[in-house]
């Protein structure tokens, strides 16, 4: 039975550890570099993205910890799911609105549709375990 459940949860798992280990690293790599990534952005001097750095930390042990358990709560990577395609849609907001430089529009573009892959990436393991238990 644990083997049945690891093949029907392995897609989503190895999404969720992949998005989990992208959102802690770039966390970990907007606190560490704060004041350059501002400048890089083309944001003005006054501007942290500490706050940012800290709940992407934070949603990576979300994710993680979820990727972890035997059996993933399907609702949790739904959450992730419908976070990710936020973060991509709020991302091409900014794009729109802030006056971020040349490369840090890229930037933001660049992150947000490897944002995206993750979202769909979840979606598809979320697809795969519902077709299973449609068959079981």
């Amino acid at each position: 039975m644990n083997q049945e459940i690891e093949e029907r949860h392995g897609l989503l798992k190895r999404a969720l550890i992949g998005n989990a280990m992208f959102s802690g690293l770039s966390g970990a790599a907007i606190l560490l570099a704060n004041r350059w990534l501002v400048k890089f952005l083309g944001l003005p001097d006054k501007v942290s993205l500490a706050i940012l750095g800290v709940s992407l930390i934070v949603y990576a042990a979300v994710l993680w910890f979820n990727a972890r358990r035997p059996k993933i709560r399907i609702t949790d990577a739904w959450v992730a799911v419908v976070m990710d395609a936020v973060w991509v849609l709020g991302s091409y907001t900014l794009i729109l609105v802030v006056p971020f430089s040349l490369a840090g529009k890229w930037v933001v573009a660049l992150v947000a549709e490897l944002v995206l892959a993750f979202a769909v990436w979840q979606w598809l393991g979320i697809r795969r375990i519902r077709k299973s238990e449609q068959y079981a």
